[in-house]
């Protein structure tokens, strides 16, 4: 391997959202420095942190109708029928929905988890409660999605959580959008739902790591059962 390919491979391109926070935490860094030295390291270790927050790394996204691909980064906190809020505008019966909790450390890159037609955008204000309760999907801070797909109408929402005071979405309605596609960012811990149609099966677990634009979450166009899982 190159050393063009080793530097390529070892830094992952930082998201033009973070270049602000990243530049405020660099000249808080060496005010702090000039008071008092230690604090000069403090602050490195938070710029160096701020800057890992807003990476942006490719992903290799499978391109297939059938499949479901995570939104984003994290754990999987919940999979299961649950009635979708009623600002989606979609059915007042059960879906499935899949949730992917976001640490502090994780990407806060969101990414399409199909393609299609985005119907719907719809923002909430709402409270910051811990992002992993059930509660938050209808009482916090959140931005949703409807998109139109090859297998009905699939949504997805980011919600705000403790830290997170900050939700940013790039898309359009009406625009198309491509599965694996980046459509926004939540700042500094949340999560991101998916609703999906009740003929979808899951394909994630709770408690999984999922790589969002990658990871598949879920399957239309299949008898298979969930799978089984084990922790060891």
């Amino acid at each position: 391997m190159s050393l063009t390919d080793t530097i390529r491979n070892t830094l992952v391109p930082i998201h033009r959202e973070g270049y602000s926070f990243i530049a405020g935490f660099g000249v808080a860094t060496l005010i702090l420095g000039l008071l008092w030295g230690p604090l000069f390291w403090i602050g490195l270790i938070l710029t160096a942190w701020c800057t890992y927050f807003f990476r942006d790394p490719p992903r290799v996204t499978p391109v297939d109708d059938r499949l479901v691909v995570a939104p984003a980064d994290g754990i999987v906190s919940s999979v299961g029928p649950t009635v979708p809020p009623r600002e989606l505008g979609l059915s007042e019966t059960e879906m499935i929905r899949i949730s992917v909790f976001m640490n502090v450390f994780s990407c806060h890159i969101n990414r399409a988890p199909v393609r299609g037609r985005i119907s719907l955008i719809e923002h909430r204000p709402g409270q910051f409660l811990n992002a992993d309760l059930d509660k938050a999907s209808t009482e916090n801070e959140r931005n949703s999605l409807v998109i139109e797909g090859a297998h009905g109408p699939v949504a997805v929402v980011q919600i705000a959580g403790l830290v997170a005071r900050r939700i940013v979405c790039w898309a359009e309605a009406p625009g198309e959008i491509a599965v694996g596609e980046r459509f926004g960012l939540i700042r500094f811990g949340s999560r991101v739902d998916v609703y999906l149609p009740p003929e979808a099966r899951p394909r994630v677990a709770v408690g999984q790591v999922s790589v969002g634009g990658e990871t598949i979450i879920a399957e239309f166009g299949s008898e298979a059962a969930p799978p089984l899982v084990r922790v060891s």
